[in-house]
């Protein structure tokens, strides 16, 4: 087995491999750049080795860099992890030329399976069933254009060298396809320095299904059995699940199939996962096959306890599959969620900044974490803005259901904003819980994720206002309230009013103690309440009977309470900036968040109609519209295409038309 390897990687997957590799005794080396000097990966590993600037293109992407810190430390292999440099075929090739052992496929595998149009045709050479659609290398746009026209709208425009919902975009009709394609190649070819497209006819409510597969160096290949990710938001997985639900054993036998037929059509060596669009009868059409480890492999991990990075390292080093496929059986259901720093009700604009709290629930056989994120992190806009991965097991998909509710539930973030309770909606949707999954899911239960969002009830404005009572007698210097607060309580010996915001609304309680209790009056209710501090976010409390055990936590704007997966914000809270299509009228449009100008598409003095995109910006790999909050006249463009921009700053000066001037 190797005795020192190099991860050229970062966050929670460069920590989930030193986990696995100090488990096997191997030594692990990180690399790390400008942003990521305290990151855990880099605390984990036995040695750093420092290759950069933040951005990406600056540490995580450069070759040479890399492979110059694998040779200092005398690394005999280096794990790619995923994205970054892990299907990038001269990255493979520069591991082979200086004789470390790239742990992923061969070169010529990835070169095969990198290009979708490649790799759709050497899927059709081998009988696997492709969607109608064209995959040449012709690219000029109106020849395109044609393409799709005869394929017939609704298509989808994909890089070709692309994937993770990079470089895609639905078109419904003719008119938008050229204006899509442009928008398409510009984020494909800042993802992925290649802006060759492919286009598709466009499944309707289609079911994403992936096969995890495994080849070793000695002609042998098996499957994991199948995922459903199916559950997306702007085509990027969110909740992943396995095995797939409410599949006919049939069709699932033809994909499993299908998958490891793929791995040997290109003669795969290691982990890598092929992925299928599946109609709703359970006919599957490939769709790609990513060359390395996905994301979601833990769930495959939890129901065939199989420790896939293990298995990597192995075959990397030249053993055999540990398993053949009648060994490997499925065992329970298992979940996962992808737990972001972002905003969904902002149409998922990432939100950045310090993690000020963060509580994970607790793991157990069935409960896990993987994450590379600890309290007081920031999540910056270089970099993916996951928080973690939960993942749940259950024996059966309900079992995992609750297990995943629970945990949602003692998942506690505070100081940026977070998809948490986005999260436990969609579980409890009713869609999600009969498992009628298609690639629309979100979109479908639109009302019960967006406009049916709980909101505070008076029991828990009461509570906020009691912790912040508390919380304020507490504050006395030399007060020995978190030294020995077990069975403490407040001792009022008069009226105390305490006043809290809450969205828009004031919030006023007026506490006066009566005996053991106290009475709060808020509006024209009078509640009893008492409490106990359990420990230092976590308060018992006996409302008007009720017993309530009470998870927040405080920072110097002011409280947040969590229950069931949602976070209820108490105090002055700064908000968080708004998302460029929801900016009201105001004369000088701002940036929604840090990033680069990749569009200025108005000069001084033109005239605009409303909801016209003035500018495009580009964060974290996401392109942003700002457009024009109504008619009228650009006096002022303030950046240039390439410029960086911070959050606020203003990108247009912008004068309304008048209704009575036009």
């Amino acid at each position: 087995m190797f005795e020192k390897i190099l991860i050229a990687n970062r966050g929670e997957i460069a920590c989930r491999v030193i986990k696995t590799a100090k488990k096997l005794g191997i030594a692990t080396v990180a690399v790390y750049s400008d942003a990521d000097k305290n990151a855990q990966h880099v605390k984990q590993a036995d040695e750093a080795i420092y290759i950069g600037a933040s951005p990406a293109a600056q540490s995580y992407l450069q070759v040479e860099r890399i492979i110059q810190a694998a040779l200092d430390t005398g690394s005999q292999a280096i794990h790619p992890g995923y994205g970054f440099l892990s299907e990038n075929d001269q990255f493979a090739l520069a591991c082979k030329k200086n004789g470390i052992t790239f742990i992923g496929p061969p070169v010529d595998a990835i070169l095969k399976m990198g290009l979708k149009a490649t790799s759709k045709q050497l899927m059709e050479n081998a009988g696997v069933p492709l969607t109608p659609g064209y995959h040449g290398s012709n690219q000029d746009p109106e020849f395109l254009k044609q393409q799709a026209d005869q394929i017939g709208y609704p298509v989808l425009i994909k890089a070709s060298a692309g994937g993770g919902g990079k470089g895609m975009s639905l078109v419904e009709k003719s008119d938008d396809f050229l204006a899509s394609l442009a928008s398409c190649k510009r984020e494909a070819k800042a993802s992925f320095a290649n802006d060759d497209v492919l286009i598709e006819r466009y499944v309707v409510n289609p079911r994403h299904i992936e096969v995890q597969v495994f080849g070793d160096q000695h002609g042998n290949y098996v499957h994991f059995f199948e995922r459903d990710c199916s559950v997306q938001r702007r085509h990027q997985k969110v909740l992943e699940e396995a095995p797939a639900p409410k599949m006919p054993e049939d069709k699932l036998s033809v994909i499993r199939q299908a998958a490891v037929d793929a791995a040997k059509a290109v003669n795969y060596v290691g982990a890598g996962t092929v992925e299928f669009i599946v109609e709703q009868d359970g006919t599957a059409y490939f769709m790609e096959m990513n060359t390395r480890l996905q994301v979601e492999h833990p769930v495959s991990e939890m129901i065939t306890g199989v420790d896939l990075v293990e298995w990597q390292l192995r075959v990397a080093f030249g053993e055999r599959l540990p398993k053949q496929q009648d060994q490997l059986k499925i065992n329970g259901h298992a979940i996962e969620a992808r737990v972001y720093a972002e905003e969904p009700e902002k149409g998922y604009l990432p939100a950045i900044g310090q993690i000020s709290y963060l509580h994970y629930p607790e793991q157990n056989q069935n409960v896990r974490i993987d994450s590379g994120i600890i309290q007081g992190d920031e999540i910056t806009t270089f970099y993916d803005p996951m928080i973690a991965k939960l993942i749940v097991w259950g024996e059966n998909r309900q079992a995992a259901l609750v297990q995943m509710q629970h945990a949602l539930g003692q998942f506690y973030v505070d100081g940026l904003g977070n998809n948490i309770a986005f999260l436990d909606r969609i579980i409890r949707s009713e869609s999600f819980k009969t498992a009628n999954l298609d690639t629309n899911l979100i979109q479908r239960e639109d009302d019960f994720l967006f406009k049916k969002i709980a909101t505070a009830s008076p029991d828990t404005k009461v509570a906020a206002a009691f912790i912040a009572l508390l919380l304020k007698f507490s504050a006395v210097p030399n007060n020995p309230i978190w030294q020995n607060h077990k069975l403490w309580r407040v001792n009022l010996n008069s009226s105390y009013t305490v006043k809290l915001e809450y969205l828009n609304e004031t919030i006023q309680v007026e506490f006066t103690q009566e005996q053991n209790t106290y009475l709060a009056k808020f509006q024209d209710q009078t509640f009893e309440i008492s409490g106990e501090l359990a420990d230092k976010n976590t308060l018992s409390l006996l409302i008007n009977g009720k017993q309530i055990k009470q998870a927040f936590n405080q920072n110097q704007d002011g409280l947040t309470l969590y229950q069931n997966g949602q976070s209820f914000i108490f105090g002055y809270i700064k908000q968080n900036f708004a998302a460029a299509d929801t900016q009201d009228n105001e004369a000088n449009l701002k940036a929604p968040m840090p990033g680069v100008i990749t569009q200025v598409l108005v000069e001084k003095n033109a005239a605009v109609k409303k909801n016209d995109v003035l500018i495009t910006l580009e964060a974290m790999k996401i392109e942003y519209s700002i457009r024009a909050p109504r008619d009228g006249v650009i006096s002022q463009a303030y950046f240039q295409v390439g410029d960086q921009v911070k959050a606020g700053d203003e990108l247009v000066e912008f004068e309304p038309i008048s209704e009575d001037a036009a």
